[in-house]
Parts: structure tokens; sequence; C-alpha cells
């Protein structure tokens, strides 16, 4: 069905699935509720409508969102990206963690 996918590397499925500047953050914006486009282009203020658009048409071409009813919400195998986005939190928050270690010594 989406023959641009690599069928060999799962790392490379991810990235070309939510990979980019934008697909996790309107995934993580969708997590807890749908949400209608207007609401995503106040959620991410640093996107362009534009933008928001291509992504969000990439994310439903691959089942990871859907519209219903005027508005955004995950599919099942958008669901399945959230794990992902907790652990990149974590792996965020580590990180800043660290770097403020170091800028105090």
């Amino acid at each position: 069905m989406h023959d641009t996918l690599h069928p060999r590397c799962p790392i490379r499925t991810t990235l070309e699935l939510v990979g980019g500047k934008w697909r996790l953050l309107i995934i993580q914006q969708l997590r807890s509720q749908p949400r209608r486009f207007g609401d995503l282009a106040q959620a991410i203020p640093e996107i362009s409508e534009k933008m928001l658009t291509q992504e969000l048409r990439h994310l439903a071409l691959h089942e990871l969102v859907e519209k219903v009813d005027q508005t955004y919400r995950l599919t099942a195998k958008g669901n399945l990206t959230l794990p992902l986005i907790e652990s990149m939190a974590v792996f965020g928050q580590q990180y800043q963690a660290l770097q403020k270690q170091e800028r105090e010594r």
C-alpha cells in the first residue's frame, strides 16, 4: 500500500513515518484528545498552515492520524508512536539536566 516505506530497516521506516521537525509534535498534541486544525496551529505556533496541512496529510496517508468531523485524531497505528514520544521526552529532560550541570561547573 505505502511503497515509499523502506521494507527492511525498522528504524528507517520509523524515520520515514514520523521523522522531521513537526510530525511527532503533531502526534503529541493529539495524544490526549482529537483536535481541530486551528487548535493544532495554535498549539504549535512555529508551524505554517501549509506545513501543518502537508504533515497531517502525510500522517493520514500512513494511517497514523485520521480526520473525523473536522477533527484530527490518532489511529491505533498512531497510538503506537506514544512510547517513542515518551522516551524522547525522557531523553530530552536528561540531556538538558546534564547540560545544565556542565554549565554550572
